[in-house]
């Protein structure tokens, strides 16, 4: 029987290329990738600069003119000379000073009278439990419904007849009336997103509800507070309507009504000095808010969330 010797090739599969992992951007890519994303965020923020900075910066180099400069040279050129008599005679012959310290006077109880009543109603409104609280919520909330430019005319006939029209009492009850149903709910809204077993803890502890607000709920509504506080400030310094109702003589006029009198004195319009009380009303404000902005975005952002 015949022996085959030959040699068996068996077949060999071929060989395959490796599979290479994916090429992954370099770290130079990446970054150009993220840039020009990036671009059009910039883009629309360099435009909203634009449009909130340029009146400013037209304001303030107005405020250091002239009048013959601010009628003839470009809105956004530099003054010849700048004429920082426009301040003194701003603080001076347009009695900025005194409307100053009159919308202070006006200003710092009004919101601390907004701020004790409505933390306080907020507090009972959500916190204490009895009969009837959504009903007197509801109620109170109507109040932001009702114009106020309806109620001026009546209001003005009762303090007329108490016989104090001639003092800043007016105007002090007025915006305490009319800030309290905003500051109500806010303040609602904030004690609700505080967990309720706090309060129930300090009470089977032997709180009572005058302590447990001094204790836990005004401590805890502090960024909450100062929020409220700083939007009731802004809506009463910047007020003009019920600021000029109520005014009956210049010297009791708040700062609002200080500008619209100083632009027109002597029939004409006296740019740098107006633009000058402006710019330290305005100036004022921004030092403010810019000093308090942390605290602000506290305070907003703390209703927000539940527990």
């Amino acid at each position: 029987m015949a022996i085959d010797t030959a040699p068996r090739t068996t077949a060999t599969p071929s060989r395959m290329a490796p599979d290479l992992p994916p090429r992954r951007p370099s770290n130079a890519n990446r970054a150009a990738k993220r840039v020009l994303r990036r671009i059009p965020v910039w883009i629309l923020v360099a435009i909203l600069m634009i449009v909130v900075l340029y009146p400013q910066v037209w304001m303030i180099l107005g405020s250091f003119k002239t009048q013959s400069e601010f009628l003839s040279s470009p809105a956004l050129s530099l003054p010849e000379t700048w004429q920082w008599d426009n301040y003194v005679t701003a603080l001076t012959n347009g009695n900025v000073a005194g409307n100053y310290l009159n919308s202070i006077l006006v200003t710092i109880p009004s919101v601390v009278l907004i701020v004790m009543i409505g933390v306080a109603a907020g507090y009972a409104l959500e916190v204490m439990i009895w009969k009837g609280r959504h009903g007197v919520l509801l109620y109170i909330l109507a109040g932001i419904m009702v114009p106020g430019q309806m109620i001026l005319v009546p209001l003005f006939i009762v303090y007329f007849r108490a016989g104090i029209t001639d003092t800043l009492l007016p105007l002090i009850v007025t915006y305490t009336v009319m800030g309290l149903p905003l500051t109500t709910f806010l303040m609602a809204t904030y004690f609700r997103s505080v967990p309720r077993e706090i309060f129930e803890a300090a009470t089977v502890d032997g709180s009572g509800p005058l302590r447990s607000f001094f204790v836990i709920g005004v401590p805890m509504m502090r960024n909450a507070i100062l929020t409220v506080g700083l939007v009731q400030f802004f809506s009463v310094w910047n007020d003009l309507l019920i600021a000029l109702t109520f005014t009956t003589r210049p010297e009791l006029a708040t700062i609002q009504v200080g500008l619209l009198s100083l632009s027109d004195e002597y029939g004409s319009t006296q740019y740098g000095p107006l633009f000058a009380a402006v710019s330290i009303n305005i100036v004022v404000l921004l030092i403010v808010f810019i000093a308090l902005n942390k605290k602000i975005m506290a305070g907003m952002a703390a209703g927000s969330v539940k527990g």
